[in-house]
């Protein structure tokens, strides 16, 4: 069945694989090249403002100590003495961290034009950006159980190997740059060696599957993609319904290619050679018994950023578990709008609606994986399923690259 396809596939649109078809500009390299190398720029700022902060911090305790009037780490002498500083500090992170973000996307919509290259730059431009905050907000908690001994601290255990401030050092930051994780710690887990060979297997998987991704979008995904157009003008109901069912078969398994090269790995080339002990990047996503699960699972490095930075202190905050979902989704949205919409130079909002519309969807599907038995979670994996094929990324690719086309017209100005 798959063989015929292939066959009917060439038989019907020829060979469309061509290296030179690709409508980049030369501006597009060079200010993608500087990007990346400017970008990371800001993980060093937010040092020199940690360390700013880590000198402070010690002085004002050494006042304390060597104070007759008040026991060694009052806590409203500190807060006093530190309290205008803390504001600074704070203000300073997120303009930085701010700006990182903001430059990159204003230089992408603005003047790169090629949709790939403007996915990277914004792609490495939030790696940044959120290593950023975490970066901040951790050593925030450090620095505040450093200046308060006596309250109780949740610090873990691990953290005692490279104690606040000892951990707010150049070295400790490029570490943490080119660590798979997004959320901060002054110390990993660790292995003991690095495997050549393992690092090897997964970079040649990461080409391999990086040529099939390129080949199956041009041969398979842009052909639906142009014939969907017309449709869409008409707003042809029937056949744009056909074009999706016809998109989600191909998006799927590229999909599942691009996952699989990035989390299987990247991620695990990366943290062979960081010698980086939490491989942890995924579970078992594809069982899901509710859409709830496939979120918490297929992403882990993402999924763990919110919940450490988000979820958890809206929480703390006494803030409801139902609401703080809710900001997690409303954020990821945000993050997806930027990923997808701003190289796309269409601001369109499907992104941002995609993750938006997961909250019903966990909420109706979150009885099912909790039902006795197994027809509840097999009917919950099922709803994923279709949502997760249908509903999601082939609607959004076909919305986009209408977009792009009406707006552009240059992605293929040939007839299929």
């Amino acid at each position: 069945m798959n063989l015929r396809l292939v066959v009917e596939n060439f038989m019907k649109y020829g060979v469309l694989i061509c290296i030179r078809c690709h409508d980049y500009r030369r501006q597009d390299i060079f200010l993608a090249t500087l990007l990346y190398a400017l970008v990371p720029c800001h993980l060093v700022v937010a040092y020199v403002i940690e360390l700013g902060a880590a000198q402070h911090a010690k002085s004002a305790l050494g006042r304390l100590k060597r104070s007759d009037s008040a026991p060694t780490g009052d806590p409203f002498r500190v807060s006093r003495s530190f309290q205008a500083t803390w504001y600074t500090i704070a203000w300073a992170h997120g303009i930085n961290a701010t700006f990182c973000l903001l430059v990159t996307t204003y230089t992408v919509y603005y003047h790169i034009h090629h949709p790939l290259i403007g996915t990277i730059c914004q792609i490495h431009a939030l790696i940044v950006w959120l290593k950023n905050c975490s970066y901040a907000f951790t050593n925030r908690d450090l620095r505040h159980a450093y200046l308060f001994p006596q309250t109780p601290s949740t610090i873990p255990e691990i953290y005692s190997r490279c104690p606040y401030p000892l951990n707010v050092t150049i070295g400790n930051l490029a570490y943490y740059w080119w660590a798979p994780t997004l959320v901060y710690q002054p110390v990993y887990p660790r292995t003991s060696s690095v495997r050549w060979l393992f690092v090897a297997k997964r970079t040649a998987e990461c080409f391999g599957l990086g040529m099939f991704i390129w080949l199956a979008s041009a041969q398979y995904a842009a052909p639906v993609l142009r014939n969907s157009l017309d449709k869409l003008q008409t707003m042809d109901l029937a056949s744009i319904l056909e074009r999706v069912m016809k998109l989600s078969t191909i998006s799927l398994i590229i999909w599942l290619a691009g996952f699989f090269a990035v989390f299987q790995s990247v991620l695990n080339a990366l943290a062979e050679v960081m010698r980086f002990g939490d491989r942890e990047f995924y579970t078992d996503w594809w069982n899901s018994p509710s859409v709830g699960t496939y979120w918490r699972t297929w992403n882990k490095p993402v999924y763990h950023f919110m919940r450490r930075h988000v979820y958890s202190p809206l929480v703390g905050r006494g803030f409801s578990s139902q609401f703080a979902s809710a900001m997690v989704f409303l954020f990821s949205g945000f993050l997806h709008e930027l990923l997808v919409g701003v190289p796309t130079h269409n601001i369109l909002g499907v992104a941002f609606l995609g993750m938006v519309v997961q909250l019903p969807m966990i909420y109706i599907t979150a009885p099912l994986e909790k039902m006795q038995g197994v027809n509840g979670r097999v009917l919950g994996n099922c709803i994923f399923w279709i949502s997760f094929c249908l509903v999601g990324q082939p609607l959004a690719a076909l919305l986009y690259f209408f977009a792009w086309q009406g707006k552009y017209g240059s992605v293929s100005r040939a007839k299929v």
